[in-house]
């Protein structure tokens, strides 16, 4: 019977049993969340020569897919968090989805890097104002 219990709450503390939705909602959104500055820095440290167009695409849609993350958590965080969140998703979404729509817009080989370095630049200063404001600690 004591094993029975023991393995019960080792079972429970794995899973997370203590932890609140609005723990792991947050959770969700700090690891989404450092997933895309992993995905913007990845992309920062693109050059011409390294960058190819299924690379940048795996991080636009990786970044997406975060973004999809971030929005499924929102419900189950405090209404403050929720409220930050919220803004902060919503206003990176429209500058990822106004960049993207502009890359390869006139592209040309002699300007692919610096158009390149222009969008990714955009996107990292609204990430700096948007999600890095979100504290995770």
């Amino acid at each position: 019977m004591l094993s029975l219990l023991w393995i019960v709450l080792t079972a429970c503390v794995v899973a997370g049993c203590g932890q609140s939705a609005a723990d792991k909602a947050k959770n969700q959104v700090c690891s989404a969340r450092a997933d895309i500055d992993k995905q913007l820095h990845y992309l920062q440290g693109l050059t011409l020569t390294t960058a190819t167009a299924t690379a940048v695409q795996n991080s636009v849609k990786a970044i997406r897919s975060d973004l999809g993350k971030i929005k499924d958590a929102q419900p189950q965080l405090n209404a403050q968090r929720k409220q930050q969140v919220q803004a902060a998703n919503q206003a990176f979404t429209a500058q990822l989805q106004s960049v993207a729509s502009s890359v390869g817009e006139n592209l040309s080989l002699s300007n692919a890097e610096a158009q390149l370095k222009a969008a990714v630049t955009q996107l990292v200063q609204s990430y700096q104002h948007t999600f890095a404001a979100i504290s995770c600690g």
